[in-house]
């Protein structure tokens, strides 16, 4: 019984489950007030007979606590033995008792596997019409308690579909919410690597020219620190924006702030921009493109000169980042490269990187744009 009164999904699918069996006991009465006019021996064996048969067919209920649990030695002797008392009671007793197999058809709509419920129903209804004609009853009798049967059994096979969708559907939603979280974790992720990198990177560049021009300049180190503190700030403004899921990298602000950090690190910068402007979700991936093909080549390119090329090549708009500086490494991307193509897969582009044959390094990113406005 303390399963029935769980608070959790399984509680109210067991308390439905004992109201309708409670409900079909109802069908009992003609049986009852058959018995009461019974005399001697044979009122007390009916009156036995009637209370082992609920007792069973409750027990033939809850003998699987959850519908998708597995048929047992256990499981099946149940509903052996009340299959058996639903067939034979009828032809012990009489023609009153021939509406038992009804209570045999709820049992089997509620208990077998979902496939077999149909058959159970059916099956059921055999037994009406075996045991109807076996005591030689009425077929008009005989076929409204089938009716009968075939009606409610195959209402508690529906009342079970719409329960197993129901918890079906109570899953999916909760591994959407699963996902959706996960997603939004790598997001936040993502954006924070991204943002962070590249504004630690000026910082570290400024504090570095700070440090330098402190004893013969002070005045251009006050400014440099200055700077910093303005970074700083943008950097922190960019985190929350970041988490709020608010913030989309421009390409023309990017542009701008690229040309500021290659020029502090001593890098020449060419900017090259042709054709229309860009739909909005391809500006914004391009955006994430410079911030981080920049800071790549700030932390480890020591290169003199970066070329930034943006256009279109038919229908798709093309971001190119070049710079004169060392292959990084063997080339193992890192979690900043791989999380751009992360981006840029999800507006069906496509991104290359690698080591240029003459030296120096490249990133080409290319973007439907149909796909990207």
């Amino acid at each position: 019984m303390n399963r029935l009164l769980r608070g959790d999904a399984e509680g109210p699918e067991l308390l439905q489950r004992a109201f309708w069996m409670t409900f079909g006991l109802l069908f009992l009465t003609p049986v009852g007030v058959a018995v009461a006019h019974y005399e001697g021996t044979r009122r007390w064996l009916g009156l036995a007979a009637m209370v082992v048969f609920a007792l069973v067919y409750y027990a033939a209920a809850f003998v699987r606590w959850n519908w998708d649990d597995p048929l047992t030695v256990r499981s099946l002797a149940v509903l052996g033995t009340f299959a058996l008392l639903a067939a034979g009671l009828p032809p012990l007793f009489g023609q009153e008792w021939l509406g038992l197999p009804v209570y045999l058809a709820f049992v089997l709509a509620m208990t077998l596997p979902q496939r077999w419920a149909p058959f159970g129903v059916l099956g059921s209804m055999a037994v009406v019409a075996g045991d109807g004609v076996l005591m030689g009853a009425p077929t008009t009798m005989i076929g409204g308690i089938a009716l009968m049967l075939l009606a409610f059994g195959m209402m508690m096979v529906a009342l079970r579909h719409s329960r197993t969708l129901v918890a079906q559907l109570r899953e999916a939603r909760g591994e959407v919410a699963r996902l959706a979280a996960a997603d939004e974790r790598l997001r936040i992720a993502r954006d924070l690597h991204d943002l962070l990198g590249h504004s630690l990177s000026l910082i570290v560049l400024k504090s570095e020219l700070a440090r330098r021009l402190a004893e013969r300049d002070p005045a251009r180190a006050v400014t440099e620190i200055g700077d910093i503190e303005t970074v700083a700030r943008s950097s922190l403004a960019d985190v929350r924006e970041a988490i709020s899921g608010y913030r989309r990298r421009d390409l023309g602000e990017e542009l701008d702030g690229a040309r500021a950090v290659l020029a502090e690190a001593g890098v020449d910068t060419t900017v090259r921009m042709a054709g229309a402007p860009l739909p909005e979700a391809a500006d914004g991936v391009f955006g994430w493109a410079v911030r981080e093909s920049v800071t790549n080549v700030i932390r480890h390119a020591r290169a003199s000169h970066c070329v930034i090329e943006v256009g279109r090549d038919d229908d798709e708009a093309v971001l190119e980042v070049r710079d004169n500086g060392r292959a990084k490494g063997k080339h193992v991307p890192g979690n900043g490269l791989n999380g751009l193509s992360e981006r840029v897969a999800a507006e069906g582009g496509t991104m290359e990187s690698g080591p240029l044959p003459g030296g120096g390094f490249r990133v080409a990113v290319r973007v439907p744009v149909g796909s990207a406005s």
